[in-house]
């Protein structure tokens, strides 16, 4: 009999090739518009860098040009070994270019609670007003695979209206659990926080670092959306992602493009 995989599994297998290879392929249900979705790159390469046993501990990559759906090689190169951590990089290319070259720090998230956290408050469940993405056309494809609501308190341009670049948002995987690759992906699952000053379009990142903290528990998660300035065409943006149990789960920070 076929198994049958949840829309992330699917979507995320990478199948070695020997000597550091694995060959993968982007699935069209995570893209935007016609680019693939930079978390959902990061978690293929987590995916191919993390073998025995290993977890995504940080992430920092850079984004030199966008792939297009279909297959793509992955290269993972060993820079250090350790007993505490284990340090890669990982390259993405697709048609003999480089598109996402990243340095994934490896090792075992820890199983004991946090003995200090600063967690913002942040109800647990979306609220019944929460807006729905799955109808706005542009995300069609990636509400397919992803429960994402916006706050409509705090995201002023879902009613026509500017505010300051921050607001919050909640987000699952449709069909599956959550856990650590898809917390992974959250943190690049805002929509750009520059669109509560009106700047609307594509937004591309140029380099992102998320930190994995936590494996999330099941159900929502929530993300605090933050900019600390936006200066000409460049942007900020902190994403914080706490899980369903109060956790912190990524804390990401990116570089970005404003339209």
């Amino acid at each position: 009999m076929t198994e049958v995989l949840d829309p992330f599994s699917a979507a995320t297998p990478v199948r070695p090739l020997g000597d550091g290879g694995y060959v993968a392929h982007l699935r069209p249900e995570w893209a935007v518009g016609e680019n693939p979705h930079g978390g959902y790159l990061l978690a293929l390469l987590a995916q191919a860098a993390c073998g025995d046993g290993l977890e995504p501990l940080a992430v920092s990559a850079q984004y030199l040009r966008p792939p297009q759906v279909g297959p793509v090689l992955i290269r993972v190169t060993e820079l250090k070994a350790g007993r505490t951590i284990t340090v890669l990089r990982a390259v993405l290319e697709q048609r003999g270019e480089v598109c996402v070259d990243a340095t994934l720090t490896t090792g075992r998230m820890p199983a004991a609670e946090p003995q200090w956290s600063d967690v913002p408050s942040i109800p647990a469940c979306p609220p019944p007003e929460a807006i729905d993405l799955a109808s706005w056309p542009k995300f069609a494809h990636l509400t397919r695979v992803c429960d994402l609501r916006m706050d409509p308190d705090t995201a002023a341009f879902i009613n026509g209206g500017t505010g300051e670049p921050r607001y919050r948002m909640w987000a699952k995987p449709r069909d599956t659990r959550t856990d650590l690759l898809f917390g992974l992906v959250a943190g690049d699952l805002a929509l750009p926080v520059t669109m509560n000053m009106g700047r609307f379009g594509w937004a591309p990142t140029v380099q992102l670092t998320a930190l994995l903290r936590a494996h999330p528990a099941n159900g929502w998660l929530r993300l605090s959306v933050d900019c600390r300035a936006v200066h000409g065409p460049w942007f900020d943006e902190d994403v914080l992602v706490i899980d369903s149990a109060g956790r912190i789960v990524c804390q990401a920070r990116q570089l970005a493009l404003s339209p």
